[in-house]
Order: structure tokens, then C-alpha cells, then sequence
């Protein structure tokens, strides 16, 4: 996986674009593997990760060591080796005084 790949769910319309890869893992969403390319009909979702993807934001591990964009949203959850994302956290302004 490299910095800047999409990634297509294979079970709802969710795409995303590889901002910080991560050296092994699997990268799901709604349970099942993202491909770069997706043929055919969809697979149902997991019911366990059905929590949705929002367009434009960041999702990461606990570790920070990966990073990806939603740029298309969808129903299933994005997750790593089965643990799902986060979004992450904006980084705060500095200060004006």
C-alpha cells in the first residue's frame, strides 16, 4: 500500500485515499477488505461494523500509524485487523494575542 492509493469498499459505496500507509494489515470497511478496484454486486454488510463513514474526514488507528481520507461516503465502518478507526482529532490553531 502506498501513500495515495483509493481504496473501494465491497460492500457500500465508501472510498477512501491513503494519506499515511501502514506497513501490514488489512483495511476493511463494513467487514469485509477494500480492493482498489471493484468488480460485481456488493457483499452485505457485518452488522458489527455498520457504523458509517463521513466524507472529508481523517480516520487513524490507536497508533497513529495510519491515516485515511473518506472521499466518498458510506453505511460500513473502516477498520485495521478488525479494530475499527476513529476520526481523527483536528489540530488545534496557535493562539493570537
Amino acid at each position: 500500500m502506498k501513500p495515495g492509493i483509493k481504496l473501494k469498499s465491497a460492500v457500500c459505496d465508501t472510498e477512501v485515499l491513503v494519506i499515511k500507509p501502514v506497513a501490514t494489515g488489512i483495511v476493511s470497511c463494513g467487514g469485509a477488505p477494500m480492493v482498489e478496484n471493484r468488480a460485481g454486486e456488493k457483499s452485505p454488510i457485518d452488522p458489527n461494523f455498520a457504523g458509517g463513514s463521513k466524507m472529508g474526514k481523517r480516520y487513524t488507528d490507536v497508533a497513529a500509524s495510519l491515516e485515511l481520507l473518506c472521499i466518498k461516503p458510506g453505511a460500513g465502518t473502516l477498520a485495521l485487523d478488525g479494530v475499527a478507526l476513529h476520526l481523527k482529532d483536528a489540530k488545534p490553531l496557535p493562539a493570537s494575542d
